[in-house]
């Protein structure tokens, strides 16, 4: 890949970075880096006639094989009839899999069927791009800084089940 010409200097945050105009500096850099991070799958999706509900569920299914749906439910923070919706779209595309637990058969165990894998990996490969060329412009530094600002914004009570991602890095 090649490296891209640097951006253009972004201003540094005063010492006084939590002044009202510099929070909101960072709200919409936020908003309009994920808006346009996102656009990089839309289509992919609406060809599929799906939406990024249903991204976030095959990203986090394909993370984790076997995901439990109250899983799911506690990771995307939707109710329970909007994931049914989205896992009914899903499966009608054959993109997901249901089988029940080996331990409690009443346990619904969520995993991507071989469709599914190749399409979520064509997903991901969108984002892996688009972020890939943004953190090679900024630096180590800077995603590293950019990384901890984003864990911030997690509730202590969640951060268990975000490093738990990061077990097979």
């Amino acid at each position: 890949m090649a490296v891209p010409s640097p951006a253009p200097a972004t201003p540094a945050a005063s010492p006084l970075f939590l002044r009202e105009h510099e929070v909101r500096r960072g709200v919409e850099l936020l908003f309009f880096g994920y808006t346009r991070l996102t656009r990089s799958i839309d289509e992919g999706l609406a060809e599929h006639g799906l939406g990024r509900a249903h991204h976030r569920a095959l990203y986090f299914i394909a993370r984790q094989p076997d995901l439990t749906i109250s899983e799911l439910l506690k990771i995307l923070a939707i109710t329970k009839q909007s994931l049914g919706r989205v896992l009914n779209d899903l499966s009608a595309r054959n993109l997901v899999e249901t089988r029940s637990g080996s331990a409690d058969r009443r346990q619904k165990l969520l995993r991507l069927t071989d469709e599914g894998k190749a399409f979520e990996a064509q997903l991901f490969e969108a984002l892996r791009t688009s972020l890939a060329t943004a953190y090679a412009a900024a630096g180590q530094e800077s995603v590293t800084g950019f990384w901890r600002v984003l864990e911030g914004l997690i509730p202590v009570e969640d951060r268990a089940m975000v490093a738990a991602l990061q077990k097979d890095v």
